[in-house]
């Protein structure tokens, strides 16, 4: 692990209880490195992970980095302030958006089971960007492997038959309950598909979202 000390960043407020994922959405890891520490830009993460594994601490974990923006999860409306931000190199959706590199999921795998340890995250707070500002961000976005990750512990999944609820009139009840913003219904509901459901990405909710979201739900309130 290198360091690239980044002056931004100020005191948490709340205890740490969350992990968003964010790509940098820039050309380079070096583009993206040299905003993340420059003061004028007002951004940052606690760390930034290269496409070729390289993992970059930038921001001490103790301190509130500046990457989540005007944000939500599950009542927490500063997700700065209670979140570990990891920026993964990749040029996103503007800029030609890839697959994320098998080297760098493993640096990664490798970096969130620290954290989790350390922190003792839930599952279901380990989130992307697109999941707390879903108005706004796209990130990590649909090539994210999000279900090798819950597999593995870090994350949650929804399981593969679920049959209780299948009225699209409770999805948004379910978003709200796992901990999304429902504030703009269609926002909430392409982030959720985004993560959990890409076939149906873009699309109005149905009964399988329906019953991936009460899967989830389900499986959240069981670990609590």
């Amino acid at each position: 692990m290198s360091l690239h000390i980044s002056p931004n960043f100020d005191e948490r407020t709340f205890s740490i209880s969350l992990v968003v994922l964010h790509y940098t959405g820039m050309k380079t890891g070096k583009a993206a490195l040299s905003r993340l520490c420059d003061p004028k830009s007002r951004v940052s993460a606690h760390y930034c992970i290269e496409e070729d594994g390289t993992v970059h601490a930038l921001v001490d974990e103790s301190k509130r980095a500046w990457h989540a923006g005007v944000s939500y999860w599950d009542g927490i409306t500063d997700v700065n302030s209670a979140s570990i931000g990891i920026e993964l190199v990749n040029k996103g959706h503007d800029g030609g958006y890839t697959p994320f590199p098998e080297k760098q999921m493993r640096s990664l795998t490798h970096l969130l089971q620290g954290i989790v340890l350390r922190h003792k995250i839930a599952p279901y707070n380990i989130i992307g960007h697109s999941d707390v500002a879903p108005l706004r961000k796209q990130d990590p976005g649909e090539l994210f492997p999000w279900e090798a990750f819950a597999e593995q512990g870090l994350g949650l999944w929804h399981e593969r038959v679920f049959t209780h609820i299948d009225e699209v009139q409770d999805f948004y009840a379910l978003l709200a309950q796992y901990g999304y913003d429902v504030t703009d219904k269609a926002a909430a509901a392409i982030a959720f598909h985004r993560h959990f459901y890409i076939e149906n990405l873009g699309e109005d909710p149905n009964a399988e979202s329906v019953r991936r979201i009460a899967s989830l739900v389900q499986q959240k309130l069981d670990l609590l």
